[in-house]
């Protein structure tokens, strides 16, 4: 499996904060799983209002707070969701980048999580073979109210995106298991 490079921007901040090369890889498939979901949103919904770019950068950074609390790189855990923003902050990083560090783990919680919010906990829920049908459904709902489209039909193209990455979840987890969690 060829996984997407990070930008490399993304690349000098992570080494700025020392990240271990698990969540470096972890960042890295979840920034895949969201180039596949974007390009198929372009060839689904066009015109569809939504930032792009926020959603590649979201899920390039999202997880930037494990490298305060890295035993939540192979433990649950959410603290890292309180932190990122911060430590996203002092690295200057605009804040409308450094929200996904809280909301792609908050999104059920927020009900004014942006349609970008939700595409970064998707990329970051499926790019390991899991599925959300809450997730998957508002963001139906949401692709259908700004595209003027049923929902049921945006569900099922939506669902062959998500089958597209889901397909391949087991090479991805096997890519990101052979990088240590410790610097």
């Amino acid at each position: 499996m060829d996984i997407q490079p990070l930008p490399q921007d993304i690349e000098e901040l992570l080494q700025a904060v020392n990240a271990p090369p698990r969540l470096t890889a972890h960042l890295r498939v979840v920034h895949d799983a969201a180039l596949t979901i974007t390009t198929g949103i372009a060839v689904y919904w066009p015109n569809l209002p939504y930032d792009k770019q926020s959603v590649l950068v979201g899920a390039a950074i999202h997880d930037i707070g494990k490298v305060i609390y890295t035993s939540e790189l192979t433990e649950p855990g959410n603290e890292h969701e309180i932190v990122g923003p911060d430590l996203l902050g002092q690295h200057r990083v605009p804040s409308h980048y450094a929200r996904f560090a809280r909301t792609h783990g908050q999104w059920n919680r927020d009900q004014a999580a942006t349609l970008e919010d939700l595409l970064v906990a998707l990329a970051d829920t499926i790019w390991k073979g899991s599925r959300d049908s809450t997730l998957e459904t508002r963001i139906s709902k949401t692709i259908a109210l700004l595209n003027d489209e049923e929902a049921w039909s945006v569900f099922l193209k939506l669902d062959d995106l998500i089958s597209e990455v889901v397909e391949t979840a087991d090479e991805r987890v096997l890519w990101q298991g052979q990088f240590s969690a410790s610097v």
